[in-house]
């Protein structure tokens, strides 16, 4: 079968790509053509990607305003790039912006679409319901709570549990001990704190000021932060020059493996921290219109997933639109080793790690795609069934 794949960020392109290889093992003649990045490419070829999602990604309502016009063209292009394909089924990867829009336009021209992670419709901008609702063949879910949240919108979602783990389980044997890995990066022998600044322009230059001041209270550890590749350095060293932290590049599970602690901006990450067991402190900088209106457009009471998923906060989270480290310092060492709030938190993050669904789920989630794609070209007999995939 024909699979088209619209991915827009690094964790779309992470999950866009455990699922392609879980869709090839169901269906080894399946083809592919996608929007991601080089993980998707690396299962799909890189001649079958049409653009990388460095040139698709805008950070805020900025962001999106100031690129317009590019938004637009790649719409026009995607549309007419999917009818050209002419797919099986559209598979959209979060990145609700452009993919809502999609998946009306498949609607309107006949294509089955699939929503694999879906909208965070549950945090803000609900109105996108009832575009799901009409818009989408079938919502994929990786999020324990959104269960129960769906099924109260008159959605039935599909969970198989979340594919952070198959991510991380498939990286924890080739992570570097941490004598390698402070070798490697020139690093010294402190104890490391690892610093996730997120991987857009915008998230950089919110976060990364209040977490460098935050690493000069702290000089007995060694604050690294997490660069990717395809932002300029010259970004990060503009927030680093005169305070001590160290930047390593495209490391960040590696930094996370040899951390004692990280300071997290609100996203994935804070999902993956917890379920690599680090234990973390999630800071999020806006403007201060943005603080002020959070309790007035954000619907759940929580940022980070950790929270969300827990329902109680089991993580600290400061949302503030100054540069102030009184709160994130107080914060930090009580999850430092030795702190009173440490033990707690890996406690709970045993239980996060056994809500989540355990090992498989990309493999899962690709075989409920295969089988619903084979039940529906064929309803007498369908294709071959993908193998079963248990839960662990």
């Amino acid at each position: 079968m024909k699979y088209y794949l619209i991915a827009g960020e690094a964790s779309g392109d992470l999950h866009g790509s455990n699922l392609m290889r879980g869709l090839r093992d169901c269906d080894p003649s399946a083809r592919f053509r996608f929007w991601g990045g080089d993980r998707m490419a690396a299962v799909g070829g890189s001649e079958n990607m049409v653009h990388h999602y460095r040139e698709t990604s805008f950070f805020g309502i900025v962001g999106v305003l100031r690129n317009l016009g590019t938004i637009s063209r790649q719409l026009r292009e995607c549309r007419d790039d999917l009818l050209q394909f002419a797919p099986d089924v559209l598979i959209l990867i979060d990145y609700p912006g452009f993919n809502m829009k999609m998946a009306r336009f498949a609607k309107e021209h006949g294509i089955r679409t699939f929503y694999y992670i879906a909208p965070k419709v549950w945090a803000w901008r609900e109105w996108r319901v009832k575009a799901i609702r009409r818009y989408v063949d079938r919502l994929y879910i990786i999020f324990p709570f959104e269960r129960g949240y769906f099924p109260r919108k008159g959605i039935q979602p599909v969970f198989e549990g979340n594919p952070l783990l198959d991510a991380i389980e498939a990286r924890r044997e080739s992570l570097p001990a941490r004598e390698e890995f402070i070798r490697t990066n020139r690093l010294d022998d402190r104890p490391i704190v690892a610093l996730v600044a997120g991987s857009r322009r915008g998230e950089i230059e919110a976060n990364l000021p209040l977490m460098c001041a935050l690493a000069r209270q702290l000089p007995a550890f060694q604050f690294v932060v997490t660069g990717v590749s395809w932002l300029d350095r010259a970004l990060y060293d503009r927030h680093m020059t005169g305070s001590d932290v160290r930047f390593v590049c495209d490391q960040t599970y590696e930094t996370l493996h040899n951390a004692v602690a990280a300071v997290v901006t609100s996203g994935t990450a804070t999902l993956e921290t917890a379920l690599m067991r680090i234990p973390e402190v999630v800071v999020y900088r806006t403007v201060w219109w943005q603080v002020w209106l959070r309790p007035y457009v954000l619907k759940v009471p929580f940022i980070s997933l950790v929270n969300l998923n827990l329902g109680r906060e089991a993580v600290r989270e400061l949302v503030q639109s100054s540069a102030d480290t009184a709160e994130a310092y107080k914060a930090l060492q009580a999850i430092l080793p030795g702190g009173k709030e440490r033990e707690r938190m890996l406690a709970d993050y045993d239980e996060l790690h056994d809500i989540m669904g355990g090992p498989g789920a990309s493999e899962r989630f690709a075989r409920d795609m295969y089988d619903e794609l084979s039940r529906n070209r064929n309803p007498a007999t369908g294709q071959n069934p993908c193998p079963t995939v248990k839960k662990e």
